[in-house]
Order: structure tokens, then sequence, then C-alpha cells
């Protein structure tokens, strides 16, 4: 069945209550909802007023100008991790273009980018930037928190977020003026522990049930998209099983087969803040989540050296990596 005649959605799950603390009734309750919409669906849709409605607007104007740019510009964005610097002018996926922001919520690594587009110095985008990625990266925090508590392992909370850090990558995928629905980014599933995402108003994004349906999700400005990557689940020697969260879980959890279809004139524009395993941490699933019913599934990996596995063959070709 098409996804534009599906009647499902993603769960929507509310982290708005300013008194959500560990231990209370209120975190209970959701943090079995993230369990239950991560297990069914991989991802769900979070409400989150802490990001206040007039930092996404400012943040959605700051990407919209940084794609602005000549793409000269641009391509400064590179990186030594794979899926970190620019990538686009790929020509089959012609729509699409991201850059990415390594440690965004950091001041000082937000202005050394900025200053790779802007030498003057931009302080708009560099505010604009940094004070979302470390909000949004505190609703990161609750659902890996809540996510670890459900599967009794929340002995190893402060080891499992002191071993990740965060980067930002921003995504811009071009209308393709057309009524007919053009593809904007392959089906894929992320290579992160988690992935929120924020856009602008234009659909686009499609997400595969287990049971083999795409849902067309229809954004918000009040909401997030959360998924889990493959760094929560992957076998390294199996390509056709996802990592991270769902490794490091040993399966217990879905990440999502997801990609982009555009229609239309209007362009879309999305932030992700990936929360990803820092250089030369190696996953490895606690030993309280093997067991009988949920054998090994992987073996001990290096987040990056993974990545690179990953990386498509004609992606391997291109400079822009």
């Amino acid at each position: 069945m098409g996804s534009h005649n599906s009647p499902l959605k993603l769960p929507v799950i509310d982290f708005s209550n300013p008194d959500l603390k560990p231990g209370t009734p209120n975190w209970d309750s959701l943090k079995a909802q993230v369990r239950q919409a991560l297990e069914e669906y991989g991802c769900f849709e979070a409400l989150f007023n802490k990001v206040q409605l007039e930092l996404r607007k400012e943040l959605l104007g700051e990407i919209e100008e940084l794609f602005d740019l000549p793409l000269q510009t641009k391509l400064r964005n590179v990186s030594k991790k794979p899926y970190h610097g620019y990538l686009g002018q790929y020509p089959w996926l012609p729509l699409y273009e991201s850059m990415g922001i390594d440690d965004a919520n950091i001041p000082e690594k937000v202005e050394n980018v900025a200053n790779i587009f802007w030498p003057e110095g931009k302080q708009s985008f560099c505010n604009t930037i940094q004070s979302f990625s470390e909000q949004v990266a505190e609703l990161d925090q609750i659902i890996r928190r809540m996510v670890l508590e459900s599967l009794g392992v929340e002995k190893y909370l402060n080891e499992h977020m002191e071993s990740t850090n965060y980067l930002l990558r921003v995504m811009k995928y071009e209308g393709p003026l057309t009524t007919d629905t053009k593809l904007g980014l392959t089906a894929h599933r992320d290579k992160s522990i988690v992935t929120i995402l924020y856009q602008n108003e234009v659909e686009g994004l499609e997400v595969k049930t287990q049971d083999g349906e795409w849902i067309n999700f229809t954004p918000s400005p009040d909401s997030f998209v959360v998924m889990i990557g493959d760094s929560l689940l992957l076998n390294p020697c199996n390509s056709t099983r996802s990592i991270d969260f769902a490794g490091w879980t040993n399966g217990r959890l879905h990440s999502p087969l997801h990609r982009v279809m555009m229609t239309g004139n209007k362009a879309r524009y999305t932030a992700g803040l990936f929360s990803i395993p820092k250089a030369g941490y190696r996953i490895e699933a606690p030993e309280e989540l093997v067991d009988e019913e949920h054998p090994l599934l992987f073996k001990p990996f290096d987040h990056v050296q993974f990545l690179r596995s990953t990386i498509p063959r004609p992606v391997r070709k291109s400079s822009l990596l």
C-alpha cells in the first residue's frame, strides 16, 4: 500500500511537562510509551516545548541562508569522518544536499565551522545552532535514560552518555517543480544512537513499518521526530541487519527504514541532531542484555570504522565525502 493512502501515524509523546523527573509517575508513564514506540516503530513524534518556537524559526532561517551560499563555499565543509562534511551534487540524488557541524552544542566548535563559511564571522548563526543543539540534546538524554531504565541497565548510564557527542546535520531537499513524486533521499537506517529531526512545513519524510507499510509524516512546527539508529542494533558481519542503540541493546529495539520523497516546488529544510559514539569507542552490548532468548547479535565494533564500511560505492568514489 502506498504511503499516501496509509491511515497510520507515528506515536506522539509529550515531554513538555516542566516537572518531568526520573522516578515520578509521569516519567514512568512516558518511559513506557518510549519503549513501546521504539519496539514497534523505532521512532515517534515528540513534543518538547523547551525549544522555543522563535528559536526554531531562527534555525530554519539560518539553514536556508547557509544553503544559499555558493557551492564552492559549501564545499569547504569537509571532515575526515564519514557523513560529517558536505554531501550533495550526486546525479542519483539531485534534490539533496547536506552539511555537518560536529560538537554542535559546544560554542567554540560551532564558531570554527561558521568561520569557514563567513570568515568575517556570523554570530546569529553561531548562537542559533549552538542553542538549538544544546536544548535538543536535553531531549536526547531524557530519551536515552528512559531506554536504559526500561531495559534495566541504568547502571551504565554515565558511561553511555560520556561515550557520545553530537553531530548536527542540516539538510536541504529542493522541490522537484512537479506534482510527480521524486526521490529526495534513498531508504536507509541512521547510523546514530538517536536522531532527533526538526524541519519546516514541507512534507517528504516517510517511515516504513515492520509490516512493510510506508507512513507519510505530516510535519508540525511544534514537534520533532525521534528515531533510533543502527548503533543502538547491527551485526557488522551481516549488512542486512541494523547497530548503535539497536546494537547496544542487542536488537531489542527497532531501527526504522526511512526515506524522503519530494513533490511540488517548495524546498524541505531539516536539522537532525545525531548522538553518536566518540571515535575509538567500541560498542558492545551489556551482558545483561544477552541471554538464550536474545543471543549476541554482533561483535564489539568501532563506530567510525563501521561508518566507513557503510559508505555506498558510488559515494566512496566522490571527493565530497
